[in-house]
């Protein structure tokens, strides 16, 4: 089974080029644009990863991230922050709600893919 990503960013150009790179990598990759839908595609179908900006409307990255960490169906679930604050205040904040690593922008593609296979099993992906 081909694992899935839910993108959740509100930058429509971020978002297209996540879609492109992560189906290049053999992944199903699902699109939230601001911190609701997040919450929302998360409540109908857990993806297997999510990569979440920090700063969306509607609800921030934290405010989702902090949200799924206190709900025990997604203790568990790989939670990546991607933003374009990278102070180690931000970092340091992200870390203590419960994302399970932090990606700052401009992020290298290769080093945001390899992050992304580090948290899912590598044998889960179709080629």
């Amino acid at each position: 089974m081909t694992p899935t990503i839910l993108v959740a960013d509100d930058e429509p150009s971020i978002v297209l080029s996540l879609q492109v790179l992560l189906q290049k990598a053999g992944y199903a990759v699902r699109v939230a644009r601001n911190g609701e839908e997040a919450m929302q595609s998360v409540a109908e179908t857990t993806p297997d990863l999510i990569l979440l900006d920090a700063m969306m409307p509607k609800r921030d990255g934290f405010d989702v991230c902090q949200s799924l960490r206190a709900d025990a169906r997604w203790k568990d679930l790989p939670i990546i922050m991607l933003t374009a604050r990278s102070r180690d205040v931000e970092r340091q904040k992200g870390m203590a709600l419960g994302a399970t690593d932090y990606i700052t922008k401009p992020f290298s593609t290769r080093d945001l893919v390899a992050t992304v296979r580090k948290y899912l099993a590598p044998e889960k992906v179709q080629p």
